[in-house]
């Protein structure tokens, strides 16, 4: 590869990893709030972290535990995604921002895992 090649490839994987990570926290921050603080809140947003996080290191992560192949990939990206768009949406973020934020990271998500 060439030096501009692999620059490219770093910045898409870069952009790849903050889109999870975003996807991490807006989850979590949903399954914090939708119930009732202290004990249920904290309890279940912790779980769903957890899983959230699990899911993302067996399927997606630069060495996943489970190796699927590029279609398995893309269908739990696009699984964890909708599932930080739909978060968003249920915390009220104006929705024109969960739509652009999905559309971005399906993109990126593509450009990470095609075969160039």
């Amino acid at each position: 590869m060439t030096e501009v090649s692999q620059r490219s490839q770093f910045v898409i994987q870069a952009l790849r990893a903050l889109f999870h990570l975003v996807i991490v926290l807006s989850i979590t921050i949903w399954a914090m709030f939708a119930w009732s603080f202290p004990l249920p809140g904290l309890v279940i947003g912790l779980g769903v972290f957890v899983l959230t996080v699990v899911i993302w290191a067996l399927f997606l992560s630069p060495k996943p535990m489970l190796a699927t192949d590029r279609f398995g990939q893309s269908l739990i990206e696009l699984l964890l995604i909708g599932g930080a768009v739909a978060a968003m949406l249920e915390l009220g973020v104006f929705w024109v921002i969960p739509v652009v934020f999905g559309i971005a990271a399906a993109v990126v998500g593509f450009l990470a895992t095609a075969k160039r």
